[in-house]
Order: C-alpha cells, then sequence, then structure tokens
C-alpha cells in the first residue's frame, strides 16, 4: 500500500482546484478590467496620459508598466498624507475620492500598461 501522500488525487479534489484557478484567473481579468474603468473614471488619464506612458507636462510621472505594490504603495501613502513631496498636492485633492480596494485594482492595472 502506498501512503496517503503517494496516493493519486481524487477527482472532486482536482476538480474544486482547478475551478479556484480558474477563478482567481477571472477574478484578475475582471480587476485588470476594472482597472482600466477606475484610470479613466478617477480622472488619472488627465494627467498621466491615456496609456500611462505620455503624461501632461514633463513633471508628471510615466506610470505605465509600473512595479504593482510600488504603485499602490505611493498612492496609498499620497492618499494617507505619508507621502508629501513635489507633486503630490495634484493627486491628494483626488486620491480621497479612490478607496483602498480601488487603489489595488488600479495599481494592477498599471503594471501591465507598455512603458
Amino acid at each position: 500500500r502506498l501512503p496517503a501522500h503517494l496516493k493519486r488525487p481524487k477527482p472532486m479534489i482536482t476538480k474544486t482546484l482547478l475551478a479556484a484557478v480558474l477563478a482567481a484567473l477571472a477574478c484578475t481579468a475582471a480587476q485588470a478590467q476594472d482597472g482600466a474603468k477606475l484610470y479613466a473614471e478617477k480622472t488619472c488619464v488627465a494627467c498621466h496620459g491615456k496609456e500611462g506612458n505620455k503624461p501632461l507636462t514633463a513633471e508628471y510621472p510615466k506610470i505605465a508598466g509600473q512595479n504593482a505594490k510600488y504603485a499602490e504603495r505611493q498612492m496609498l501613502d499620497i492618499k494617507s498624507g505619508k507621502r508629501n513631496n513635489g507633486n503630490t498636492a495634484a493627486m491628494k485633492g483626488v486620491m480621497h475620492l479612490v478607496s483602498d480596494a480601488e487603489i489595488k485594482a488600479l495599481a494592477e492595472y498599471l503594471s501591465k500598461l507598455k512603458p
């Protein structure tokens, strides 16, 4: 007899695992879609450009392709006031309208754009 950890997984476990993976992938796609919608709705496009790579002025950063965790942290820090330098005043005026979940979706969306 084989030990339990070497036995072949039961079909029900395999199906459940597959369903969980597919749900996670669907959630990621929906989140990216929400990020694109939020990018337009929250007026990010006005300063950072349609695709995040052509800002309104040279002083504003290109944010397309930015690391998601980094972008999320910067937005959260601007929102809380922890980051308060450069052009953060312009962002601060908008960030109070963006929830933490929306910030996460925006950061994920930005990370997938071409720089």
